[in-house]
């Protein structure tokens, strides 16, 4: 049995805190120029990734904690309502992938962005998945190929627009040498640029022969659009962070 048994556990090892402060920096810097009025985070509640984020209402949606509680396959939200979608690390764990994907597509309003994180078995980190134990975080996961998720994304019409790789130190738990290898990260995007740890995509909804004509941020009742539940007054208390 794995001493390791939830992933907020997990990021508070050396190994999971060094994955969270390289994607972190991807996230922050990547939700603060994509505007909208509504931005929704799948998994990881107890790390907002969202904080960046200048949409008025914003919330974080997990099986278990954060604001709206609900399975990722089949998402209680309505169609074309959400503005930015995060998926840290949320397909490589779930029971089905491509449901999960094509219903994250489905609450999508067109042009709205979708931000995948997810770990690249084409790396260090791969080799690592392939032949060691896989009996705790983050290996019990079902890795998937950068092109795979390409291809996925390509099927539903979500077009790649941003791209980074991240996480080049190979995953080793002590916190000394994972500084140590820290020179990786600054060299890896030169002279391995596909051989990080994990993944980074934006993508983009694309819908043919639609002209978007975007709403009044302004009207309160569309807010109440986005979700049956959790209410408006909920969704300003996350956004206020209480």
């Amino acid at each position: 049995m794995s001493a390791i048994i939830s992933e907020s556990e997990w990021l508070a090892t050396p190994l999971g805190a060094y994955v969270l402060e390289c994607e972190r920096s991807l996230f922050d810097s990547t939700v603060v120029n994509i505007f909208g009025f509504n931005a929704v985070q799948l998994g990881l509640p107890g790390v907002d990734l969202l904080r960046n984020c200048r949409m008025p209402y914003r919330l974080t949606a997990a099986p278990e904690g954060g604001a709206l509680h609900c399975n990722f396959d089949q998402l209680p939200l309505a169609s074309h309502s959400v503005d930015l979608l995060l998926l840290p690390h949320v397909l490589e764990f779930s029971a089905n992938p491509h449901q999960t994907l094509r219903d994250a597509e489905r609450t999508l309003v067109p042009e709205g962005h979708m931000i995948i994180s997810g770990f690249n078995p084409v790396s260090l980190w791969g080799a690592r998945y392939l032949f060691g134990r896989r009996d705790d975080l983050p290996w019990k996961g079902r890795f998937i190929s950068l092109m795979r998720m390409k291809d996925w994304l390509a099927l539903l019409d979500l077009e790649v627009v941003a791209g980074r790789m991240a996480c080049y130190a190979p995953p080793l738990k002590n916190e000394k040498w994972l500084a140590r290898l820290d020179w990786m990260n600054r060299a890896g995007d030169r002279w391995w640029p596909m051989m990080g740890g994990a993944y980074f995509l934006v993508a983009k909804k694309r819908v043919a022969g639609m002209r978007l004509i975007r709403p009044q941020w302004g009207n309160r009742r569309l807010a109440r659009a986005l979700v049956p539940r959790p209410t408006q007054k909920e969704f300003q208390k996350t956004t206020h962070g209480q």
